[in-house]
């Protein structure tokens, strides 16, 4: 989930930056700070913007720098259970499918990726279901749910877990097989129906 966050911080402006337009200083200097760290109930922080000093900054003696108090915003992402997603699979290993999301990756272990046996293929890095023959290799889009979130200190550490299993979820393409057959069910019961009383006059 995005969410954009009003953020208040004191911001050490060394002299160097006082050429500078001061909001773009302070931009500069918060996203050095802010961007790209996690924090474990905002999430990852995506980009600072409209940086404002509230009043003239302090100097401080002897300190080669002015303060300054500074609201802004910052863009976050945070993953949450039982948030749907719409991604791309970018990598296929053997024990599960790798799936895009925005600034992190999430893992759909190979027991969450469909109601089926599925083999892995080596040579094509590439599932392919038993009975169903669903296939799902890199590039392919897919919908998936969080299960999981475990959230750390920076996003290499960060754990999230996947899954497709429930009805609606997977590849674009079994989704749509699965509501041809569905729309097919009603007519293949009616023609049975007519069928069977066919046969009963008959007899």
């Amino acid at each position: 989930m995005y969410q954009v966050l009003s953020c208040k911080d004191r911001v050490r402006l060394p002299a160097q930056y006082f050429a500078m337009k001061l909001e773009d200083a302070l931009t500069q200097i918060l996203r050095e700070k802010y961007e790209r760290r996690i924090d474990k109930e905002a999430g990852v922080a995506l980009a600072v913007w409209n940086s404002k000093a509230a009043g003239d900054g302090i100097v401080i003696p002897g300190d080669n720098a002015a303060y300054y108090d500074v609201t802004f915003d910052v863009l976050c992402y945070i993953p949450q259970v039982n948030e749907i997603m719409e991604s791309d699979v970018s990598e296929i290993v053997e024990f599960g499918a790798f799936l895009t999301m925005g600034p992190m990756e999430g893992l759909v272990h190979l027991s969450q990726i469909a109601n089926d046996f599925l083999t892995y293929n080596k040579k094509t890095a590439s599932f392919t279901g038993r009975e169903s023959k669903k296939a799902l290799k890199k590039g392919d889009h897919v919908y998936a749910k969080i299960s999981t979130v475990s959230m750390k200190m920076s996003i290499p550490e960060t754990k999230i877990g996947l899954t497709m299993r429930p009805d609606g979820l997977g590849k674009e393409e079994w989704l749509a097989g699965k509501k041809a057959a569905t729309d097919a069910a009603p007519e293949k019961k009616e023609k049975a129906e007519k069928k069977s009383k066919k046969e009963e006059k008959k007899e």
